[in-house]
């Protein structure tokens, strides 16, 4: 795993549907950083944003953000990952649809995207 990589929560409704949860811990990667075996099937959330998942079990694999070659970009779920430990979030994106309940990080919040969304 590259350490200059960042790792965010992101609390954004679309993600939080996603992965049934409050919110959805990931790193993410350059597609040089990522090889894919197996196949599987993407579901376009939004533009420019697919998410893809396993046609035989179902379980969420990745995300591809899918702007131009040097902007795309891989999102990999902290669930994905069989060690644990080695997630620590860089900054916070969506935070305006963290659940009141939730205390903020103590990373940079981003009301959107940290792309400015």
């Amino acid at each position: 795993m590259n350490e200059d990589e960042p790792e965010s929560l992101a609390a954004r409704l679309t993600c939080r549907k996603a992965h049934a949860s409050a919110f959805n811990p990931f790193f993410v990667f350059a597609p040089s950083q990522v090889t894919i075996e197996g196949d599987v099937v993407g579901w376009s959330s939004s533009p420019g944003y697919v998410r893809y998942f396993c046609p035989r079990c179902g379980s969420r694999v990745f995300a591809e953000n899918a702007g131009a070659d040097e902007t795309r970009e891989y999102e990999v779920s902290l669930g994905r990952f069989d060690e644990a430990g080695v997630f620590v979030p860089q900054y916070e994106s969506w935070a305006r649809h963290r659940e009141p309940w939730l205390e903020p990080l103590w990373v940079p919040q981003s009301e959107a995207s940290r792309q400015g969304d």
